[in-house]
């Protein structure tokens, strides 16, 4: 059982000009495998928002339109950051609080006993959660 970092549900946007071994791995799975978080979704919505405030409408409505077919795809896959979550994100987080938002997916699969699946291997070391690089 996977949760996708937000680099790697990215990467699979490109469809066939995607990492080979993204796509590679992506395609060994089953969907039931596979879970998102509350905390890469508003990553998306972030970077979406990002790219509306400099004014490219074209791109923002594609990546708009893309956001909703993730989360309507991943509807009942998607996992909140919740009370569990906030307690090992704290534990996370003491004495080095680097790397914020990966300390709350880190949070999320440890609750979850999920393995992140990301590019930033290195960010999610120090957490003890089990961590894939596909793109390696």
């Amino acid at each position: 059982m996977y949760l996708l970092d937000t680099n790697v549900i990215s990467e699979l946007r490109k469809g066939g000009r995607a990492n080979p071994g993204v796509a590679a791995f992506f395609a060994t799975l089953v969907p039931e495998d596979i879970y998102l978080s509350v905390v890469s979704v508003g990553e998306i919505r972030r970077g979406l928002e990002n790219v509306r405030g400099r004014g490219d409408r074209e791109q923002a409505g594609r990546l708009e339109a893309w956001l909703d077919t993730v989360v309507t795809d991943f509807s009942d896959r998607i996992l909140d950051f919740d009370m569990d979550c906030a307690q090992v994100w704290g534990k996370l987080m003491s004495p080095h609080p680097q790397h914020p938002i990966d300390k709350q997916i880190a949070a999320i699969a440890l609750i979850h006993d999920l393995t992140v699946v990301t590019r930033n291997t290195r960010d999610f070391g120090s957490s003890g959660v089990r961590s894939l690089n596909p793109f390696a």
